[in-house]
Formats: structure tokens, sequence, C-alpha cells
């Protein structure tokens, strides 16, 4: 079938606004008429081969749209239903069968290849073949194919071309803090980087009760906006060591800290910040290579811990729905982080995201 697609070609370059063929589903292959979808720091980096993604190649991995069609054996979704894309698993590796989908040990040729599993690709350009099936749908067209393992059905209630974000960086964000490090009532939190990621995650501490959040930032913008979200204290790290000022604010340090930059001197302020038995998850993903170096003693004789956290340790299929029924409560406003841009501006979008005047923007199909 014909579909519009915005293809990246060249690193750095504006994706080009193109009309190509996609294949119709396949066995267990779902078609969604994407009604939106998300811009993700994620895209940007393998536009700019942060990771090596084949090109010419369609991104986009927060999609959300309406099922057109369904191949064989799909069982989650029938013709009509509302869905968000989100990240693909194998479902049969020792990681999907612990009920871990996150770190699925296919999880980068699942994601990143550009390909189906069997190495083919759905899209093509006259005779030229374009790379698709990026995080299983490539949702930067208006026709996207997903798979029975990344399709979540919503509600026909919710606004749906709202729901995208939910599908990576807001389910991140807000996972990490919920899922992965469990942040209790009464408990601290320190997130370092206030974008979609963090933002997200400071809600959702706001939500499981913690106590003393604190956003760190450089953008005194980014700050206020993470105040108005839930933070109970704001730090600037532009102002000097954002460690030291969350150690003087809190008297002993955080319980837990969250990176979401990618940035190694930030991952060390993150640990630096730690109380006695803290945690510090990393979300921000780093250029392949990236070396931290930590103080091992302050690590060790604290019992401190850092780990990495992958697309918020959620199952999908639960986490999504969850967080959408906490926005209808008006207990996880997520909306106030986005912006929208018709599909002709996404180039627009990709910069403004890029350069941090807006939060997370979301292209209207």
């Amino acid at each position: 079938m014909n579909v519009r697609a915005a293809v990246a070609r060249a690193v750095h370059a504006p994706l080009s606004l193109e009309a190509l063929e996609l294949d119709e589903p396949r066995a267990g292959e779902i078609l969604v008429r994407v009604v939106a979808t998300g811009v993700c720091h994620t895209d940007i980096a393998m536009r700019d081969q942060t990771f090596p993604v084949p090109q010419p190649v369609v991104l986009g991995h927060e999609g959300a749209g309406v099922v057109e069609r369904v191949g064989a054996g799909v069982r989650r979704v029938v013709p009509g239903d509302h869905v968000v894309m989100t990240y693909d698993s194998c479902g049969t590796c020792a990681s999907c069968a612990d009920n871990l989908p996150t770190y699925c040990y296919d999880f980068f040729g699942r994601n990143f290849a550009a390909a189906r599993p069997d190495g083919s690709t759905s899209l093509r350009a006259g005779g030229e073949a374009v790379h698709g099936n990026f995080f299983g749908q490539s949702s930067f067209a208006t026709y996207a194919l997903c798979t029975d393992r990344n399709v979540v059905k919503v509600s026909k209630a919710l606004p749906l071309e709202l729901l995208g974000p939910l599908a990576c960086g807001v389910q991140t964000g807000a996972g990490a803090v919920m899922n992965a490090l469990r942040v209790g009532v009464g408990r601290s939190i320190a997130v370092f980087g206030t974008g979609s990621v963090g933002l997200s995650a400071i809600m959702a501490a706001r939500v499981v009760g913690a106590t003393t959040i604190v956003g760190v930032d450089v953008s005194a913008e980014r700050l206020a906006l993470a105040r108005e979200l839930g933070a109970t204290h704001t730090v600037n790290a532009g102002d000097g060591d954002p460690a030291a000022a969350i150690v003087a604010l809190t008297g002993v340090g955080v319980d837990f800290a969250l990176e979401a930059t990618g940035i190694p001197s930030v991952i060390r302020q993150a640990v630096d910040s730690l109380a006695q038995h803290g945690t510090c998850g990393i979300v921000g993903a780093a250029p392949v290579g990236s070396t931290v170096t930590l103080d091992v003693l302050h690590l060790m004789t604290g019992g401190r811990t850092l780990r990495g956290i992958v697309e918020g340790e959620s199952t999908p299929s639960l986490f999504i729905p969850a967080l959408a029924e906490l926005y209808v409560q008006g207990r996880f406003p997520f909306d106030k982080l986005v912006t929208f841009y018709p599909f002709e501006r996404i180039s627009e979008a990709i910069h403004d995201s890029e350069t941090g005047a807006v939060v997370k923007a979301v292209v209207r199909m």
C-alpha cells in the first residue's frame, strides 16, 4: 500500500517526506493508521548514527493510531481498536520468559536493526529498499506495521493523539520510579535532567508518595516546570556541584537518584548525591563506549548501587493503560509536556526537541 513517511537519509540532515510502499501485514503483524507519534531523543541519536542504524530509514517509536488490518495469529487487537505502539521483544528468551521484556536478549535486533527478525524490510521507494520496523513500528509515517508483542490496546475514550509518548519517554521515566527503583512513601529522590523522561519520573515520584523530590537541570524554565509537576526542591547544576547541594539540602543525600542525561560526569554527580544504601538508576543513553569514573570507597562503604534501567522495566500492556488512567484521574498530567506539530513540520519538531525548545514534540498525521 502507499504511505507517506519521513525518511532519514543522512546524518544531522532534515528528514525528507516521501511516498513509499508498505507491505501488507504478514502473520503476527498489525497494520496501524498512525494518528500521532512522539519525537524521542533516541530518534535523533539514530538519525545521527550514535548507534549504527542502517539508512535510509523511517524512524519513530512512540506511535499511536487505529488498527486497520491484522495478519494471521494476531490475538491482542482487532481492526478499529485504538492502540499505542511501544518497544518490541521476542517473547521466548530467558528474560521475556521471566517477564522482563525490556531486557530481551534480542532487544537490539528487534528495535534497532530496522528490519524484520528475518532481515527483510517492509518499505520501498520504487525499487529502493527503505529500512523500517524501527522499534517494531517506524511510526514517522501515515501507516506502520507493528507486532502482537509491541501493540497496546487503549480506551477509545482517551485522546489518542496524546498517548504516543507513553510508549517510550514517559514510560521510561515513570517506570524507572515505579517499577525499577520502586520508590516508596516517604522516600527521597533526585532526578538529574528534566526533559520528558525526567519530568515523568518526577510526576511518578509524587504519585507514589515520595516526600523529597529534587529536580536537577541547568534550565530555569525546566526547573520551574519540575516544581509545577511535583518537585519539592530544584537545583540548578549551573550554580555549582549539584551533589553537594543535594547533600546539604537533605543532610545525608537521597535514597534514590535517576540520571536521565546520559552524560558521564552527571552520572558521577548522581551517584555522589546518594545517601547510605542509596540506588542510582541510569536511563539516559550515552554514546557507545562511554565510561564513567566513580569513587569506589564511596560506592562500597555506603552500600550504594548503580544500575541501568531500560524502558522503565515495564510490561507495556499493563503499565501504559495504568499511566493513562492516572492521567484521566488528574494525577499524572503528562499532557503539560506536549507540543503538537503537523506532519509537514516534523523536521522542525525534531529541531525543537534537539535544542530543548520543547519538552516533548508530538507530530499529528
